[in-house]
């Protein structure tokens, strides 16, 4: 916006942006997206002077711009932005009410989570491991998805509770909430779990009670299993982070039981709600099981 523009409107504006790099020092980047979703707002205005946008034409414009196929995370951040305008004109050039107030966004559709293959799953958790790191890290892994962990219960497993689950098949977990609920352990991860025991001596500092441990020989930190399992994404040309193991272990059991309730305790959400997620996905497996395999559906 040029700060020449004789128009009231846009001197305004560009008194507005002038005030944001001065006195908030926002970053030039968030100056231009500001002085872009300003733009919107005089589109909007017509001729009309800044003090006669109504209500009403700021939710007409929130339409327009969601059927022009704008995400409700970019048309909340012009109203954003158009708020804070207003306040600013009460602020230094008021009385002005602010039309935008009440007005919210439309909602954007959850992106459903990312998932992998079973196929996938094995290439990954099959591959050789001889040393403790790569023991330790195919054991977090196999742990990971077979009983579906955030990554913050994986790290505060403690070395004495290994031997609950080498006996019992079991591990207790303290997820959100501080709420304890016990999960299904599979045997490869329990193979997984005692061939990192025979090796950890070799990483571990001897008074350490964590079941996983760093190179510095205590409680592993939650970004080096992330970097540890971006590597081994990396060996077969995926991009893989843990959530993609919890999100692949809901959606492999929800498809062979169909049993959402017992899906739900082990991954341990307060709401069936937040489970039901994994239900499109198994309905996305299912439908491209039958646009693959459904002679009418196939394409010439």
């Amino acid at each position: 916006m040029a700060a020449g523009d004789d128009d009231p409107r846009r001197v305004r504006v560009v008194e507005f942006l002038s005030h944001l790099q001065t006195e908030r020092r926002l970053s030039p980047h968030t100056i231009s997206g500001y002085g872009r979703d300003l733009e919107r707002l005089l589109a909007e205005l017509g001729e009309a002077p800044l003090e006669q946008l109504q209500n009403t034409q700021v939710r007409r414009a929130v339409a327009k711009l969601h059927g022009k196929g704008l995400s409700g995370h970019s048309i909340g951040r012009a109203l954003s932005a158009w708020r804070t305008f207003y306040r600013w004109l009460d602020r230094w050039h008021g009385p002005v009410a602010n039309p935008v107030a009440g007005v919210r966004p439309p909602k954007s559709p959850k992106p459903l989570p990312k998932t992998l293959s079973p196929d996938a799953v094995a290439q990954l958790l099959d591959t050789p491991a001889e040393a403790p790191a790569d023991l330790r890290d195919k054991a977090m892994f196999e742990l990971l998805y077979s009983s579906g962990l955030r990554l913050a219960e994986l790290v505060s497993v403690d070395l004495a509770q290994a031997r609950d689950i080498r006996a019992d098949g079991e591990i207790s977990v303290t997820g959100k909430g501080s709420k304890t609920r016990r999960i299904p352990v599979g045997s490869r991860a329990v193979a997984a779990l005692d061939a990192w025991l025979a090796a950890r001596a070799q990483l571990a500092v001897p008074d350490e009670a964590a079941l996983f441990v760093g190179a510095r020989g205590r409680r592993i930190s939650p970004s080096v299993v992330q970097q540890r399992l971006a590597n081994w994404g990396r060996r077969i040309g995926l991009a893989i982070h843990p959530h993609m193991l919890r999100h692949s272990f809901a959606t492999h059991v929800l498809q062979s039981s169909s049993d959402l309730r017992a899906v739900q305790e082990m991954l341990g959400h307060a709401s069936i709600s937040t489970t039901q997620v994994y239900t499109h996905l198994d309905f996305q497996h299912l439908a491209k099981v039958y646009d693959q395999a459904h002679p009418r559906a196939r394409k010439k």
